[in-house]
């Protein structure tokens, strides 16, 4: 039985630099979309200042683009809520910065409290609420970025229900 352990035949690979990835300079896949959207959440330095509450619309800002993709900045004071819809052709991540906001699917409801992420592909559809007392602030990347949000009625089961028996 061999005792050595892959570390100590190759050597710490950190040390082995031509073997290390180069980090792209954009995202390209759905893990490096969540970092990125981790790392700006990390990062209030890039958005905090930019933050506004608007008690009539919510309020959006584009934070940064690159190849095929967006990210935007979102503020929600109480009561504010998207609308059912989904993201047309666009995939997504949204990262819930500051705050609680409830998302509602066909599948159920959740809460998102900040640190919270969803991915989400093409198609998918969902609500989202700020149904908490106080303000929240979200991140959303977009891939490609967003060029459509068509919007979604819930069936007349009952007032206020979603698909799937969720209630709003």
């Amino acid at each position: 039985m061999n005792s050595d352990s892959d570390l100590q035949i190759a050597g710490d690979i950190l040390e082995v630099t031509h073997l290390l990835r180069a980090p792209r300079e954009h995202p390209a896949t759905v893990a490096e979309f969540v970092g990125l959207a981790r790392s700006l959440a990390e990062d209030r330095s890039q958005w905090e200042h930019l933050v506004r509450y608007d008690a009539t619309s919510r309020w959006y800002h584009r934070l940064r683009t690159g190849p095929g993709y967006e990210v935007w900045l979102l503020s929600w004071v109480p009561g504010q809520g998207s609308g059912l819809h989904d993201h047309g052709r666009s995939s997504g991540v949204l990262t819930v910065l500051d705050g609680t906001l409830t998302e509602r699917t066909e599948r159920g409801t959740r809460a998102l409290r900040a640190g919270a992420q969803r991915v989400f592909a093409p198609g998918y559809v969902h609500e989202v609420v700020n149904d908490a007392l106080e303000p929240a602030v979200s991140l959303h990347v977009y891939y490609p970025g967003l060029t459509e949000m068509p919007m979604h009625t819930a069936p007349h089961c009952e007032a206020g229900a979603l698909p799937g028996g969720v209630t709003a």
